[in-house]
């Protein structure tokens, strides 16, 4: 009997440590809130700093980017919005950025599943806006999304850029 439990806490133990192992380095996640009367929900890969310089180096200033890991991350809204006080209709968007130091662009692309920004195509766009983008003193170790009642916003090492969200 003690022989079988040795064996079955082990068999656990491997299986744990595999699993653990295993982990995505930029694991799916999830934001989700809501903001002007809609339902927004961002699903994105969360890439880690590991650090790596990551605005204007991992990550180049001026150029379209994913915004996260893997494949595009996306951005729906169950109802009409606005964003920086455009009109977004309610769908599902691809979600890019362009990044700045002072002023980023965020980009709501009509092509939903694509694999990165490779396939891109600016004529798809949906809605792009300005927004502020800065740095701060809060490190962001894993790149993060956060909807608020009347916002959305992305962080992720020393930078943060938001955009309003109105009805």
């Amino acid at each position: 009997m003690n022989f079988k439990n040795s064996i079955l806490t082990l068999a656990l133990m491997v299986f744990s440590a595999l699993a653990f192992a295993q982990e995505k380095a930029s694991p799916a996640r999830t934001a989700e809130g809501t903001a002007a009367g809609s339902k927004i929900t961002i699903k994105y890969s969360s890439p880690a700093v590991k650090g790596r310089t990551i605005w204007g180096d991992l990550v180049p200033l001026g150029q379209v980017w994913r915004a996260g890991a893997d494949e595009a991350t996306t951005f729906t809204t169950s109802k009409d919005i606005t964003v920086e006080g455009q009109k977004l209709p309610a769908g599902t968007y691809s979600f890019f950025v362009i990044p700045g130091e002072s002023q980023s662009t965020f980009i709501f692309n009509k092509v939903a599943k694509q694999w990165g920004a490779y396939n891109y195509d600016a004529k798809e766009d949906q809605l792009r806006v300005n927004v502020p983008s800065q740095q701060t003193s809060t490190m962001e170790e894993r790149l993060v999304y956060e909807v608020k009642p009347d916002s959305f916003e992305i962080r992720w090492e020393y930078g943060k850029a938001a955009a309003k969200i109105g009805s």
